[in-house]
């Protein structure tokens, strides 16, 4: 695969408008002893940050997502994608890195706690409109 490398800040319209379509998500977080951990999420990206909720906020205290994140690992890798087509085969993605903070929102599951992740890598491939061509990803490295 190539790399076009960009230095530039937020995601652009065409990776917005893919992730408004998209619903699930998936987090990876890290236990304090070095545990990874992967959990399909609902999201909502806000176009500066993205915000993984739940529906009830007795079951968000209780997951590793919330506990690795409390527990000062506040690193994590989000990853949303799909497939277009298999015939041709046409896979999407944008896939995050970032840092994360458990805060007070009213997003998608309604008031409570939610944890915002604040992407400083992302990646983009198969997505309309970036003008790739099959098998390139889009890299940006700097998000203010």
């Amino acid at each position: 695969m190539n790399a076009i490398e960009e230095e530039v800040g937020l995601l652009s319209e065409a990776e917005t408008n893919y992730l408004k379509s998209q619903r699930l998500a998936r987090i990876a977080t890290v236990s304090k002893s070095g545990r990874p951990d992967v959990v399909p999420v609902g999201f909502e990206y806000d176009g500066k940050y993205f915000w993984i909720g739940s529906h009830s906020q007795d079951i968000f205290f209780r997951t590793n997502k919330y506990r690795n994140i409390k527990s000062g690992n506040n690193k994590v890798s989000l990853v949303v994608d799909d497939l277009k087509s298999v015939d041709p085969w046409h896979p999407r993605c944008v896939k995050v890195y970032g840092t994360a903070e458990v805060m007070e929102h009213k997003g998608i599951f309604g008031p409570g706690k939610y944890l915002r992740i604040k992407p400083s890598v992302t990646w983009s491939m198969g997505i309309d409109g970036l003008d790739l061509k099959p098998g390139e990803f889009r890299l940006k490295t700097v998000h203010p």
